[in-house]
């Protein structure tokens, strides 16, 4: 059993073009009503700036004639509309969401049909695309769920999106602590949500051998042969999936996490790896650039460290109080001038006084010692339309890949 993305998917799906399985009350004509139809839209993939100019048509099998239609388009962030034609009316909607809300000022009678346009163009960060369009079984604006009079279409363009994994290298001390920070970084053209699956962009993190992870961030799973396997935040796997929350990577967009590694005393240079992939582990066909899907996460343990000295106490130390008290006691006490004179290095030979006071100078009797110290609609619910809640969490369907490969660094 995997865990599918979190709940937020579906929360933040509600305001884009809904996939086919999200599930909303449809509005039916009344008995002995209208009832507006409206043909599909033929699927397309277009390059980067280019238009989809296509008709649909609306047609009437209900037993009572519609008296003005509103058509609504909306478009997904890498969509827009090429013009803005008289009669409709054009607004942004929750999650980039382009919308055109269109008055047919027609009467369509019980069998007749009524034929509008529909044009949009790829921007420069088209890639996973959906439309939503259509109207509603009276005529009136439609709702957010699907049916004969209110349609979605899904399409890729023909365009690719740059996936990065962000490692680190860091230093720490054996037995301590460290935390580690990578990140997921989307380099473009295009912006990355599925509209199909909930196949989403993820980030696989192998947790350097020697090393346990002992705090992990809320948006990373455990991850297992095919999927995530435990509940996001769980400490202490070797390998885990992050992913965003909304399934969203816009074109520029990095996000990190954060993992805190408890480090064994018998850890040599403990050497881990992100990659870039899928929430699921494969590494999306739109990714075409695979050199840098992949980086390492290293933590260096000097070999060599030994503890600082402790500070001086001030009080000149066992070595240089002990020399230099016996030193200065038999210079100044003998009054012996050569003696004096090779000990305190000056030639000085008038008094046994003379001697000893260049002696203290010269550090040997004195004090002078140095001390040393030391991060309102459904077009864009196609990433979590197949979410099913089992036991109060989100679960990924089953599906098989290939295990992910452990990599550690010989000592």
């Amino acid at each position: 059993m995997h865990l599918r993305p979190p709940a937020a998917v579906l929360a933040a799906a509600v305001i884009a073009v809904a996939g086919p399985a999200v599930a909303a009350p449809l509005a039916y004509a009344e008995e002995g009503g209208p009832d507006l139809v409206v043909s599909a839209l033929p699927a397309a993939s277009l390059k980067p700036g280019e238009v989809y100019d296509e008709s649909v048509t609306l047609t009437n099998r209900g037993t009572a004639a519609v008296d003005g239609v509103t058509f609504r388009v909306r478009l997904t962030r890498g969509l827009d509309f090429p013009e803005q034609v008289k009669g409709c009316t054009y607004s942004t909607v929750q999650e980039q969401v382009r919308q055109a809300l269109c008055e047919l000022d027609t009467v369509v009678e019980p069998g007749a049909s009524v034929t509008t346009p529909v044009r949009f163009k790829a921007l420069g960060k088209a890639l996973m695309e959906a439309v939503e369009y259509g109207t509603s079984a009276s005529g009136e604006a439609p709702g957010d769920g699907y049916d004969d009079s209110h349609r979605r279409m899904t399409l890729t363009a023909d365009n690719t999106a740059d996936l990065v994994a962000v490692g680190e290298d860091t230093e720490a001390l054996a037995g301590e602590r460290q935390s580690v920070t990578v990140a997921l970084r989307n380099d473009g053209p295009g912006w990355v949500r599925n509209q199909e699956s909930d196949d989403v962009p993820g980030l696989l993190v192998q947790i350097p051998p020697g090393t346990t992870a002992v705090e992990v961030p809320e948006d990373c799973a455990p991850f297992g042969v095919d999927g995530p396997s435990a509940p996001q935040g769980t400490p202490g796997k070797p390998t885990y999936v992050c992913w965003p929350a909304d399934g969203t990577l816009d074109v520029g967009q990095s996000l990190a996490y954060t993992f805190l590694l408890q480090i064994k005393e018998s850890a040599q240079d403990p050497e881990g790896k992100v990659t870039a992939s899928s929430v699921y582990g494969s590494t999306p066909a739109y990714d075409e650039n695979r050199a840098n899907n992949t980086a390492r996460i290293r933590i260096d343990l000097p070999s060599d460290y030994e503890p600082e000295p402790s500070p001086s106490d001030g009080t000149g130390g066992t070595d240089g109080g002990g020399d230099s008290g016996g030193d200065g006691g038999s210079n100044s006490g003998s009054g012996n001038e050569p003696e004096g004179q090779a000990a305190g290095g000056t030639g000085a030979t008038e008094s046994p006084s003379a001697t000893a006071g260049t002696t203290a100078s010269g550090g040997t009797t004195g004090g002078n010692l140095a001390a040393t110290g030391s991060d309102g609609t459904a077009l864009i619910a196609g990433a979590a339309a197949a979410a099913a809640v089992i036991g109060g969490g989100l679960v990924f369907a089953v599906r098989r890949r290939g295990a992910s490969r452990s990599v550690s660094r010989s000592a």
